[in-house]
């Protein structure tokens, strides 16, 4: 009973975050790191019912390996950005090399993926690590279709539960 407590009362303060996050992001319509993971950890740990001391130690380790999956990624993005902004036509060898440097990227992603799944593995049951593979791919769906990241789109928030109903 004093985990759910806990785990409401953590879901009402990440919430609140959220709210005034949201006010700074349709201020500056920047990227907010920080709120996002905040309203990405408070997501998961709804849907995959996590208890507190699961939450604890689990979303730490979660929020190490999406960095590291980020900065796995940081030189082919640049690459990709500087090649779509490029005023040349890319030549096959360019087009060669960022293809090769997109699929070792993601080679070192699901690599990393794979370590910490034998870490997560020691912190949560199998239903729940499942339903945080859910939840996870549930939240980045939601958050890409609304147009999160996108300035002048509604910037809603995916919502603990199912998806949205379909227009």
């Amino acid at each position: 009973m004093k985990q759910r407590i806990l785990i409401m009362c953590m879901a009402v303060v990440l919430l609140n975050h959220f709210a005034v996050a949201q006010e700074e992001t349709d201020r500056t319509q920047k990227f907010d790191k920080q709120a996002f993971q905040a309203k990405r950890n408070a997501y998961i740990t709804i849907e995959a019912g996590l208890t507190a001391d699961e939450a604890a130690a689990f979303i730490p380790l979660d929020n190490e390996l999406k960095q590291k999956q980020y900065n796995a990624g940081r030189e082919c993005r640049k690459r990709n950005r500087e090649c779509r902004t490029g005023k040349e036509p890319l030549s096959d060898e360019a087009c060669l090399k960022l293809i090769d440097c997109n699929i070792e990227t993601r080679i070192r992603e699901a690599q990393l993926e794979k370590e910490y799944y034998e870490k997560f593995k020691r912190i949560l049951p199998p239903l729940k690590l499942y339903k945080y593979q859910q939840a996870d791919f549930r939240f980045m769906r939601e958050f890409m279709r609304d147009g999160e990241r996108r300035p002048g789109t509604e910037n809603e928030h995916p919502k603990p539960g199912r998806g949205k109903e379909r227009k």
